[in-house]
């Protein structure tokens, strides 16, 4: 199916003008991107009458699912410690199962799930929300017209629908990547050494270990470039994109599935340049 999609895609709009809308879309992206960023760093907009907004979506953006993260995560972290612990001691590799859990939980699928988790629950809709605004023509200038092609933003609408949602999915990846991160290397020590105080010494430097200097800035800028993507992809795709007309009977290419592969494709870009990072 998706591939008579594309080939009637292709029959209809060419090849090159796709990649020049697709480009097009991808730069609003960006500078939208980066507006948001100047206005996050800007003292204003942690000020009345900004501060109210941005505090409520920081509150609803984190609160409710700090605790259902947490459950998802532990048990998650629960079942892959143990299957690690239990096979490296089949194998006599004992010793080395507390750093793999590390580097494989801590390291890589811990921040990926918070960015995920938090794209589905937090900027995804928050993006629909600004789309069905922008439909309406609640974002537009004064004088546009609803509906119309994707037109800079002005500084007020920004700083008062799309900065506070942005802020808000970056906070709360950051948040529960942080969060489990704690509770997978809390449960990994109980796993491993149970309640008793001496192993304490041991894996503190075995966790000294992985996380060098190097690792740790790695992780810090990908958990990072994470939440930036999962916030300002799904919003910014939301504000620009326009469905793909004349696309035949498999219908147009909607504005969320383009924000979908967009996000997809650049949390790739990251995670694989992180692990180049890391072990390269």
């Amino acid at each position: 199916m998706m591939g008579r999609m594309a080939t009637s895609l292709t029959r209809t709009i060419p090849l090159s003008q796709l990649f020049a809308r697709w480009w097009h879309a991808s730069w609003h992206v960006v500078r939208l991107g980066a507006k948001v960023l100047v206005l996050a760093l800007s003292p204003s907009s942690w000020r009345q009458p900004h501060w109210p907004a941005m505090a409520r979506h920081l509150v609803q953006a984190s609160v409710p699912l700090a605790f259902w993260f947490a459950v998802v995560s532990a048990l998650l972290s629960v079942v892959i410690i143990r299957i690690v612990l239990v096979t490296a001691q089949s194998y006599g590799l004992s010793q080395y199962a507390l750093e793999m859990v590390v580097r494989v939980l801590v390291l890589e699928l811990i921040p990926l799930i918070a960015a995920m988790f938090v794209a589905l629950r937090v900027t995804l809709p928050a993006a629909a929300e600004l789309a069905v605004l922008r439909e309406r023509g609640a974002l537009a200038a004064p004088g546009s017209v609803a509906g119309a092609g994707a037109r800079p933003l002005p500084a007020d609408v920004l700083q008062a629908q799309v900065l506070p949602r942005a802020v808000a999915g970056m906070f709360a990846v950051g948040l529960l990547a942080a969060l489990a991160c704690v509770l997978c290397l809390v449960l990994a020590y109980l796993l491993a050494f149970g309640v008793s105080p001496w192993g304490l010494g041991r894996y503190t430097r075995l966790v000294g270990s992985v996380f060098t200097p190097a690792v740790t800035l790695i992780f810090t800028l990908k958990t990072l470039a994470f939440a930036l993507v999962v916030s300002l992809i799904p919003i910014g795709s939301a504000l620009h994109d326009r469905p793909y007309a004349g696309a035949g009977a498999s219908g147009p290419v909607s504005v969320e599935l383009q924000g979908l592969v967009r996000m997809f494709l650049a949390l790739l870009v990251v995670e694989i340049a992180s692990l180049m990072g890391n072990y390269y």
